[in-house]
């Protein structure tokens, strides 16, 4: 029996763990081939940009490789702790597992904010200032919800090995959803 239950515990915590290294990986993707397109920026230089959160701007730069493998690094225990956290909330708020589409989109609306404009400001690399709006917040709220949150919520649901309801009608009665 305890066997059993070791087993089971570690076969979810492989699903989170899944969950949250595709969100990682989907979200780097992103990032690397949008500011490529747009401002012909390289890889390396946006692991460097991840990397200045611990070291600052100037010491993850002049870092190369090795600080280039530290913003790797960081990128995915981040993403794989923001899975865990959905996880663990999830075991507690059913309506999470149940919709998972809907609280994960808003899971990453809320972590594009506290990146955005609470983890990255209070870091190495923030400078104390808050980022003017611009139309690019639209397409990085986008990957958040899309590429980020309801990744972390779908591994969610198989790790708890729930039976989501996609897409819910709003009022609709259970046996309806």
């Amino acid at each position: 029996m305890h066997d059993a239950a070791m087993n089971s515990h570690g076969h979810r915590f492989r699903y989170v763990m899944y969950g949250g290294l595709l969100a990682g990986a989907l979200d780097l993707i992103y990032i690397c081939c949008f500011v490529a397109v747009l401002y012909g920026i390289g890889p390396q230089r946006i692991l460097h940009s991840i990397a200045a959160g611990w070291v600052g701007r100037d010491a993850a730069q002049a870092g190369g490789a090795a600080t280039a493998v530290l913003g790797f690094v960081s990128h995915f225990a981040i993403a794989v702790v923001m899975a865990i956290v959905y996880y663990l909330a999830a075991k507690r708020l059913p309506a999470l597992m149940r919709h998972p589409w809907r609280y994960g989109a808003l899971y990453g609306l809320v972590l594009y904010v506290a990146m955005t404009y609470v983890v990255v400001p209070l870091s190495a690399a923030g400078d104390g200032t808050l980022k003017a709006w611009q139309w690019i917040n639209l397409a990085h709220i986008g990957s958040h919800v899309f590429l980020v949150g309801i990744p972390c919520a779908l591994a969610s649901v198989f790790a708890l090995g729930a039976r989501p309801r996609p897409f819910a009608r709003a009022g609709a009665q259970p046996h309806d959803a």
